[in-house]
């Protein structure tokens, strides 16, 4: 199919269409409606092919009981019972979004070691094509290494003792970069939304963002980009941009405004729609640049974790607006994803359909009971 018959019969987002006024309409006829549209989504994503690019990692988990401090120095022995991993960054969503029922056009770099030969093996035990994965020949795959114990028989509880990061040592070649944006590049005409997901590794750089987003905005198709805070010139003209709690009071000290008003700044200066805050168990905030700001409270019974929550928030924020759902439909389904990442026994679990999907059905039924 053709690109401009393809973008015929994909219903738009665009910055001009009517947001909601959380502060002219009932917040809660607004979040039922929301909801409902969401579930009708979830239920009839149909394949349409998402393109996303950025830096991928191997995340692997050790736990233990940590009965006993060294005899040597006052940290704790870990005694590991289970060890697990998985992909994570990038082909974290390229998973979730083949979870959700879509294709995924997926450019990425990785290492010639084993971490790097584990998260393709995954990627193909799910289907997820790894044509325009370059495996680097010398090169390690970065790789977040958890360890988390509890006391055995006193607290069923874990709780992170360390994080170990092992990774390259040398930039990415610019060539391997330049040719991963021209693959992304090829295969948008194709596809109802683009997703960056940038940890400064060398995947996305200045110059391949900035062609991607403007390809996407020609296209007519949301681009979605969770940037570094030190690469925010990478993401200028994103339709929406994903922030932590802790990173935009950062943003917001520096400019001296609180983060409404800050947020007002940084979508003027970088030309986005929106800018979507992760709070945790805090909820997610919604700045738009044409509209007001919304908070969404945290749902999630507990919180348990939450490696994981950017990965699940870009996911959704593509499945919604590459459906053409409104920038407040995207972050409400966001925010139910962080909220299953939160409540999730581990980094590790992935936020499919079907779980996304029981959550927006409790919810609806709070709502509704709340009402009586």
């Amino acid at each position: 199919m053709q690109g401009a018959n393809k973008l015929d019969a994909i219903p738009k987002y665009h910055s001009s269409d009517p947001l909601p006024n959380i502060m002219s309409d009932d917040p809660v006829a607004l979040r039922g409606e929301s909801l409902a549209r969401l579930q009708s989504l979830l239920e009839s994503i149909d394949g349409s092919q998402v393109t996303l690019i950025g830096d991928t990692m191997l995340d692997r988990y050790h736990y233990g009981f940590a009965n006993n401090l060294n005899s040597t120095a006052p940290v704790p022995v870990l005694k590991i019972f289970q060890s697990d991993e998985s992909p994570g960054a990038s082909a974290h969503i390229a998973i979730g979004l083949t979870s959700f029922g879509m294709k995924v056009s997926f450019h990425t770099a990785i290492g010639d070691d084993d971490e790097g030969e584990s998260i393709i093996s995954t990627l193909k035990n799910m289907d997820i094509s790894h044509d325009n994965i370059v495996e680097v020949s010398d090169r390690m795959t970065l790789t977040k290494i958890r360890f988390f114990g509890s006391r055995e028989s006193l607290l069923d509880r874990k709780q992170i003792l360390l994080q170990a990061d092992r990774g390259p040592n040398e930039t990415l070649d610019l060539e391997i970069s330049d040719s991963l944006t021209e693959s992304a590049y090829s295969s948008m005409p194709n596809s109802c939304a683009l997703v960056i997901s940038d940890y400064d590794k060398g995947v996305v750089t200045l110059d391949g963002a900035q062609s991607l987003i403007s390809a996407a905005n020609k296209l007519g198709i949301p681009a979605i980009v969770d940037p570094k805070l030190t690469g925010l010139d990478k993401s200028k003209g994103a339709t929406v941009v994903i922030f932590e709690k802790r990173g935009m009071a950062l943003l917001s000290r520096r400019i001296g405004m609180d983060d409404d008003n800050a947020a007002k700044q940084l979508m003027d200066e970088y030309s986005w729609d929106g800018i979507l805050v992760l709070g945790g168990i805090h909820g997610v905030n919604l700045h738009q640049r044409e509209g007001d700001s919304i908070h969404m409270p945290c749902m999630a019974p507990s919180a348990e974790q939450q490696i994981g929550m950017h990965d699940a928030a870009a996911t959704s924020l593509a499945a919604a607006l590459g459906s053409g759902l409104s920038l407040f439909d995207a972050a409400l389904l966001a925010s139910a994803a962080c909220e299953c990442v939160l409540s999730a026994s581990s980094g590790q679990d992935y936020i499919d359909r079907a779980t996304l999907g029981l959550w927006l059905d409790e919810l609806s039924w709070q709502m509704r009971i709340s009402d009586r």
